[in-house]
């Protein structure tokens, strides 16, 4: 999934947290209610505006993000 096509960060909304195309829900917001056990069908529910594809990108957004961390050896 090319997450980069659907997140968007403009500093203009939400603090330039990263957004999903452009609207005022967050990168953070859908993982949040993915963690808090809502399904994927829930938050589509809940959310029209948001796409099955919005919801994958949030997770590819995410899963590179944690990828590109720098991991510090324990001393």
């Amino acid at each position: 999934m090319d997450w980069k096509s659907r997140i968007t960060i403009d500093p203009e909304k939400r603090g330039g947290k990263p957004c999903i195309r452009g609207l005022r829900m967050t990168v953070y917001d859908v993982l949040e209610y993915l963690a808090s056990g809502m399904s994927e069908e829930d938050i589509l529910k809940d959310f029209p505006d948001l796409t099955r594809e919005d919801i994958r990108a949030c997770l590819a957004f995410a899963a590179d993000r944690e990828r590109k961390l720098v991991s510090i050896p324990p001393s």
